[in-house]
């Protein structure tokens, strides 16, 4: 798990084609390199990947699989590229930013730029499926970076970039038309899939209350007083 918040911006040196559709990126991030171990999980540009190999000089290598080269926008990258890098969260560390899986939802594309003088305002064009998942003034993240939505349609969201962000992270040197990868908020996720199941909403005549370990019974309130309340 991650929050968002990026420790460094890192290289990637090489990107190579494995057998059955995989990767193997090499990556420079001193940071993020000095104290990883083999199976230890690095957030790169908000997707988590599994270190499968250490330098020793600051560089690591990650795999790729095809379901991860699909839905991000890993499999456009360069070598020479930018990316943001985020070590796993500890259990004993502040959680700064939002609950961050590294789990990419899809890839959005940046439509416009607007600076304000210190700060940037963005807005990106996203899958319209992915638009019910994204509410203003919840929490979103854009390769790997933990943001606030400032605005929702449906088939774009918009954030707004502080100055720290612009200089800590990949976003203040993103262009119209540049591609990054987006995780809507977990619970958005779910809510979305508990409707999709129809395992919201009121329980049939027929269909018991399941009881709940520790949670009395309400007890039964009369219509009159009930309409009071």
């Amino acid at each position: 798990m991650f929050t968002g918040i990026v420790e460094e911006i890192g290289t990637l040196e090489t990107l190579t084609p494995l057998p059955g559709g995989e990767a193997r990126l090499q990556l420079r991030g001193p940071l993020a390199a000095s104290d990883a171990r083999l199976g230890d999980s690095i957030a790169v540009d908000g997707v988590c990947l599994t270190v499968v190999d250490l330098t020793g000089d600051g560089g690591f290598a990650v795999d790729a699989v095809p379901e991860t080269l699909r839905r991000t926008a890993l499999r456009d990258v360069a070598p020479g590229a930018r990316v943001n890098l985020e070590r796993a969260l500890r259990a004993d560390a502040r959680l700064g930013g939002h609950i961050v899986q590294g789990h990419v939802d899809g890839v959005a594309t940046l439509r416009s730029r607007r600076d304000g003088g210190r700060w940037v305002d963005l807005v990106f064009a996203i899958d319209p499926a992915l638009a019910p998942l994204i509410a203003e003034k919840g929490a979103i993240t854009v390769s790997g970076v933990s943001l606030t939505v400032t605005s929702a349609g449906e088939d774009s969201f918009g954030v707004s970039l502080i100055p720290a962000t612009l200089e800590a992270t990949t976003l203040g040197g993103l262009d119209e038309g540049g591609l990054v990868n987006i995780e809507v908020d977990v619970l958005a996720r779910y809510v979305a899939r508990l409707q999709q199941t129809g395992a919201v909403g009121a329980h049939a005549p027929d269909q018991a209350v399941p009881d709940v370990p520790g949670v009395a019974e309400a007890p039964d309130v009369p219509e009159a007083e009930a309409a009071r309340r």
